[in-house]
């Protein structure tokens, strides 16, 4: 295998550059938006060779991480600042541009809230000229939240999250990463896919059965809701359970069945025996009570607005200020901290597709034979595949193929210790996997 480095990296994004950007879940991006140039190869070679040096390189014990913003200081309002924008703050003397000045600056600089401020001067060449301070808001693209819009100029933007590990963004959105090697492209990203969400997704005739009904009942009209809104919103909670599971650093493995599977899991069952099983009562049902509650509330809060032309859905829910649905939002996302903080038990974390919590400390008994061959998949669609040897994995990744192979309605989303989130189900008559590249760049 050949292994990739800051100039393959940067041939790529000069080819990925200009290309229309990818609209994150739910969100268009605005229609003849205008994003800065691509500093001139040889530049941008520079760059990401500094920058890929200073991940290296540790400061007073610690990794070296940081964000680096490519672009001219006075082209940033000073009368700005988080949550709503950047707060730059620019140097009486501009630094020199070099791994060693990174390093220091890297403690500073902290990689969730602020910027290492860079540009190019006709004579100097690249300068240090500042720092910018973001606020943490941009991670919520990636981490899954409610306030996805960033607010980072479309600008060069590199982030640096450990040895060797690149990711060049065009503000918020990644162009491409660098990564033990490899290069992806945010086009591996499932979650975009057109069949994976829905294995994700709650069943979705029971909550909208049920917020019909509570919609015919109210005194005042409510706003029709965008079909695509639970998805939307599942997967937002969905990113959010593995980033938080993957700063663990201790690996976990979340099943997840179809609901008519809850009976049969939850009593003496040969694939998986289920350690601590939660009481069957509500607070099982915790996830699919608070999409309840947020779908009611959202079309409650949008018919006040008269929102009656059109469906609303998560744009209308990003742009609320409603203090019920900030309550609301805030508690599914604590919920979503719920579930990722029991994969700190060993076993797995069992839900069903309709996100009921069954347990957790799971143990895969699947009697299915050996899986020798899995396929792993290219294309965010599945159509593009390489079969590979199970022999090169550890028993977790192991267990979680023979359960797909058995229980083939099954979703088993892995993370393990080094951060690397795969995606297992049973595909066009095999066990096939996703490595979820987006997800990987953030490694801590």
């Amino acid at each position: 295998m050949k292994h990739c480095y800051p100039e393959d990296l940067a041939s790529i994004v000069s080819r990925q550059w200009n290309a229309p950007p990818a609209a994150m879940d739910g969100e268009r991006p605005p229609s003849g938006a205008v994003h800065d140039p691509l500093p001139e190869p040889s530049v941008l070679e520079v760059l990401l060779s500094t920058c890929y040096q200073a991940s290296l390189m540790v400061e007073e014990g610690r990794p070296v991480t940081f964000r680096l913003l490519f672009k001219d200081p006075d082209r940033l309002d000073p009368r700005q600042g988080p949550p709503e924008g950047l707060h730059r703050i620019a140097f009486g003397e501009p630094r020199p541009f070099n791994e060693d000045e990174l390093r220091r600056l890297s403690p500073a600089a902290d990689f969730h809230r602020s910027l290492i401020g860079v540009n190019l001067h006709p004579t100097e060449g690249i300068r240090i000229w500042g720092i910018v301070n973001s606020g943490p808001r941009w991670m919520q693209a990636v981490y899954g939240g409610r306030k996805t819009t960033g607010f980072l100029p479309p600008a060069p933007v590199i982030r640096v999250t450990g040895p060797g590990r690149l990711a060049v963004c065009r503000g918020a959105q990644v162009i491409a990463a660098l990564n033990s090697g490899l290069i992806s492209l945010p086009k591996g990203d499932i979650l975009g896919s057109h069949w994976l969400p829905a294995s994700f997704t709650p069943s979705g005739n029971t909550l909208i059965r049920l917020h019909r009904e509570a919609r015919e009942r109210a005194a005042n009209s409510w706003a029709a809701l965008d079909e695509s809104f639970i998805r939307i919103l599942t997967q937002q909670v969905y990113r959010r359970i593995v980033s938080i599971v993957r700063s663990f650093r201790h690996g976990g493995t979340i099943i997840l069945v179809p609901q008519e599977r809850a009976a049969e899991l939850t009593s003496d069952n040969r694939c998986i025996d289920i350690k601590y099983k939660f009481a069957e009562e509500e607070p099982r049902y915790r996830i699919g009570t608070l999409y309840l509650q947020i779908m009611n509330t959202l079309a409650e809060e949008c018919g006040k607005q008269g929102f009656m032309h059109r469906p609303v859905g998560w744009n209308e829910y990003v742009a609320s200020t409603s203090a019920a649905i900030e309550r609301l939002d805030e508690a599914i996302f604590e919920a979503a901290h719920f579930v990722a903080d029991l994969t700190r038990i060993d076993g797995a974390v069992v839900m069903t597709k309709s996100l009921e919590l069954l347990g957790f400390g799971g143990e895969i008994l699947s009697r299915s034979s050996r899986v020798e061959t899995v396929a792993k998949v290219l294309d965010a669609e599945g159509e593009q595949r390489r079969v590979e040897s199970t022999r090169s994995v550890g028993t977790r990744h192991r267990s979680a193929y023979r359960l797909c192979h058995e229980l083939r309605d099954a979703v088993a989303v892995v993370v393990s210790q080094d951060g690397i989130v795969r995606v297992i189900v049973w595909k066009d008559d095999m066990v096939v996997y996703w490595d979820q590249a987006t997800l990987s760049t953030f490694d801590f």
